[in-house]
């Protein structure tokens, strides 16, 4: 697999040049995407976001394309959903644009535009539109303008929704649990990525894979699966681990983000040097936050 893929690893770590153009700040558009679900893919979402804003000190859009909604029930007592507007609607010409969507959090630096049920629905009507693809990324370019990052919870396969999210994004994160069947979901998603480089004419850069759940306890597999990716995709693989923490599980229990519910958990810790990591990796930088800087003097 490394030998086929070696070509592709080098397409798909560079940044394309035709992910924006135009006058003005442009945010930075990473779509957390997998094959399946349950490798962390939300977490990783939601805890990558609210870290960006809290640390990093970039102004953040959390987009939850995941009809299932979980990213609004994981930060569920730090924002308030009032709009009857949907992102349904914005997909299907109803609404004008994502940034009419946009909820402030109680989160200093973080925005939210909330799932909502008919995106289920929706993902079978798109399969019909012309240019299906592209109708988030002509519905995202008001926002684009107004944050420096916006980080897309995509659903956890590769229809028509996920398709929106690659097109729109200038970059993905792959997170993959320790399982064999998760990295085959990674390099179906990399297949994907390539097609729409190919037939689309679009580049969207692999940001990193990202080891998940990975739980110490179970040495071998974890050992198999961490030698399997670095060996079929190198440098792509997150230097970051994402380790087993029950505070990640209670976090989203409670509707918080880990860093709320236990800042100096093991996840936490973790998801903070992804953000960091992220943030190299894109040239996301810009001035901390002055609580950070406070912190760190």
């Amino acid at each position: 697999m490394a030998g086929s893929w070696s070509d592709t690893i080098r397409r798909l770590t560079g940044m394309g040049g035709r992910a924006g153009s135009g006058g003005g700040p442009r945010a930075r558009v990473l779509a957390v995407a997998a094959q399946k679900g349950g490798v962390g893919k939300t977490t990783t979402a939601v805890n990558l976001a609210v870290a960006f804003a809290r640390y990093e000190g970039l102004r953040t859009l959390l987009l939850d394309l995941d009809g299932q909604g979980h990213v609004g029930a994981a930060l569920a007592s730090q924002f308030t959903d009032g709009d009857t507007t949907t992102l349904s609607d914005v997909l299907l010409g109803h609404g004008r644009d994502v940034d009419e969507l946009v909820h402030p959090t109680r989160i200093a630096g973080l925005w939210l535009v909330p799932s909502d049920k008919g995106l289920a629905a929706t993902e079978g009507i798109l399969a019909g539109r012309i240019g299906k693809e592209f109708l988030l990324r002509g519905a995202i370019r008001r926002a684009r303008e107004r944050f420096d990052v916006v980080v897309i919870d995509c659903p956890p396969n590769l229809g028509n929704l996920t398709l929106n999210a690659l097109t729109a994004s200038d970059a993905c994160l792959v997170p993959c649990d320790m399982s064999v069947l998760a990295m085959g979901g990674v390099a179906d998603l990399l297949g994907v990525v390539e097609t729409l480089r190919d037939r689309l004419d679009h580049d969207v850069r692999i940001a990193g894979i990202v080891p998940t759940r990975v739980d110490r306890r179970n040495a071998r597999v974890t050992a198999a699966v961490m030698e399997g990716l670095d060996t079929a995709w190198g440098d792509l693989v997150c230097r970051t681990r994402i380790p087993v923490s029950s505070a990640l599980a209670r976090a989203q229990m409670d509707g918080v983000n880990v860093f709320d519910y236990d800042a100096t958990s093991p996840g936490a810790v973790a998801y903070r040097e992804l953000a960091s990591e992220v943030a190299t990796r894109l040239a996301l930088r810009v001035a901390p936050p002055a609580a950070v800087l406070h912190a760190a003097g």
